[in-house]
Formats: structure tokens, sequence, C-alpha cells
């Protein structure tokens, strides 16, 4: 039995389809009361997750506890005190806001005054309330998820399910997602468990988070005990094409001289991290001088999360998130995932 400060255990949570494994043994704890994150590119694995933790998949191994209850013999229990909002859409845009609200209450066997009254009282808490009665032709795609993670709530559960609950929004209409995910965590004392590849989502809204990639948790904390992993400054220098032999000289030198260890991108950029970026970038200029190196762009900045992604595997999780390879496996996972 979890005592009464975790939320959500996994234990060896594994989910293999086939040859690809799509979540590979990974053990984490979430608190009571946290808005916890897992933070990865498309086909990672964090949608598996999320499915395996609301019983809608079963594990391959492994298994969790979700409220004190096992999903692998305790699914009806989990599912009871659980919310999710899924990252497809799963509105009937035939209907109105408050008649998809009402179909969703009964199957949770709410009725008659009480179903009633939770509609209009969550409405109200995402602004909808005046849009009530008008089909959901009408609604924005930021309306429609507004809508959603109201209609999640209307079972009142201890823990919530997000999974990438802005995507594909505008940054205005994301930013504005985000206060009502704090307002919830806030004001009911929700359990949140959200899944993202928004560097600057994860950053606003996770008190911790566990960085993802191909299945495995690579790393776990809060944003800046993870940020701190990157002790300096980060530079990312675009260089002309020089031949192999130049560029390794190049990255040779500045390793030795900066006592560092540059990293060579996928996309041909270089990823410096040292102490004082101002006094590092001359000497860089000056060593690529004298390496033959012509560097045609140049920037730093203070750690962010995905240098810290970078650090980790070597590649750009803003890069990779929107690759056709990558949302074509996980919209493969996906689709298992709702058989």
């Amino acid at each position: 039995m979890l005592g009464l400060e975790i939320a959500i255990k996994t234990i060896d949570l594994t989910k293999k389809f086939g040859k690809l494994v799509a979540v590979d043994h990974i053990n984490m704890e979430i608190r009571k009361g946290e808005i916890f994150g897992l933070l990865g590119p498309n086909g990672a694995g964090k949608t598996t997750t999320i499915h395996m933790l609301a019983t809608i998949l079963k594990p391959t191994e492994g298994t969790a506890i979700v409220g004190g209850y096992d999903i692998l013999r305790e699914p009806k229990e989990v599912r009871k005190i659980i919310g999710i909002v899924f990252q497809d859409t799963t509105v009937d845009r035939n209907l109105t806001g408050f008649e998809n609200m009402w179909v969703y209450g009964k199957l949770y066997g709410l009725s008659g005054s009480v179903l009633r009254d939770r509609i209009l009282e969550l409405l109200r808490f995402v602004e909808l309330e005046d849009w009530k009665d008008v089909t959901l032709r009408k609604y924005s795609g930021g309306m429609i998820r507004r809508l959603e993670i109201a209609r999640s709530l209307l079972n009142e559960p201890d823990i919530l399910f997000l999974d990438e609950p802005t995507l594909g929004l505008d940054p205005h209409t994301r930013v504005h997602i985000w206060d009502y995910i704090r307002r919830i965590q806030k004001e009911r004392n929700i359990t949140i468990l959200l899944t993202t590849h928004y560097l600057e989502e994860a950053d606003a809204l996770c008190d911790r988070l566990a960085i993802i990639d191909f299945g495995k948790i690579i790393a776990m904390g809060t944003p800046d005990e993870l940020k701190s992993k990157i002790s300096g400054d980060s530079i990312y220098l675009k260089v002309d094409r020089p031949d192999r032999e130049k560029l390794h000289r190049f990255i040779g030198r500045v390793s030795g001289e900066l006592n560092t260890q540059p990293k060579l991108l996928s996309d041909s950029r270089i990823m410096i991290v040292v102490l004082n970026a101002p006094i590092a970038i001359p000497k860089l200029f000056e060593v690529a001088s004298e390496c033959g190196v012509a560097i045609l762009e140049l920037t730093y900045s203070r750690p962010t999360l995905n240098d810290v992604f970078i650090k980790l595997t070597g590649r750009s999780i803003r890069d990779i998130s929107g690759s056709a390879l990558d949302f074509i496996r996980l919209r493969r996972v996906a689709r298992f995932g709702r058989r």
C-alpha cells in the first residue's frame, strides 16, 4: 500500500507492440497534489504510459499503483478516481457543450439536478457557460479543449491525466489553458500527470518532471534541478561546411582550451557549454580562424530543458518532435491503444 503522499507509483512498467518497445521498464513516483510532467518527443512513449495508467492498455510487464489501486488487479477502482483528457479530440461536434457534458456524466452514473448543477459549475469554471447551448461546430480549438478539461472533472477525480493538452493550439490559447491547469491543481488539490513535448509548457507548469526518450526515463527532478545539470551558458554555433579534418580539429581545440565537451548536433550545429559565454565567445572566433572554420551564426542562453535533453541524448527535442517518422510512430501506438 502506498503512503498518503504518493498518488502514482510505476513498477517496471513496460509496453511492447510486437518488436516495438513503446515503454521500457519505467519507475517513478508522483506525489499527491503535484503537477508532474512527462516530457519527450513524439513517439517517446508518453501516451502509451498514460493509457496504461488509465487502464486503457494492459502492460506487457510490470504494473502501477494509482490512487492506492493496482491497475491490473483493480482497474474498476482506478477508473472511479481518475479523469482524462486524451490527445485526440473525443467530443461530438453535432452536440452542444452542455449535451456533451451530460452524456459523459451519465457514463459516470450521474443524473438529474446533481449532474445539471455540476455541468453548469464546470462550464463557469472554464468560461463556457454562455456557450453551453451552442453546437461544437462553432467552437474554436481552444474552446473544445477547455470543454474537454471541464468534462474530465465531472466525476470529481483525485487524479487527472492530461495527454498533450495544448497540442496544435496557438501560443495565446496555450497560455490560457495553462491558467486553467494551474487553477485545477490549486483550487481542487488534484494530482495532475501531464504529457508534453513543449519545453516551455513543462517549465511553466510542472512541479517535477521526467524526461522520457525511446520509452525510457532518462532524467527526473524539478525543472531547476534538471537545468542545473548544465553548469554554465549554452552556446550554439553554425559553421560553414569545412572538411571533416578541420571540423574535428576545431572541436578538439575548443574542448582543450575551454575545458568543455562540444556536441555536434544532427542539424550540423555545435553545442558548447561554458561557464561564461561573453568571455568564451572571442576565444571561439580565434580558434575557428586558426582552424580554418568560418562561424556563420552564434547564439547563447542560460540553460533550458532543451539543453538538458541535448546533453543526455545528443539530439534536440525541438528538432525531433515534429519529424514525420516520430509522428507516424506516435499515431501507430495511439491507434493500437484505442483498441
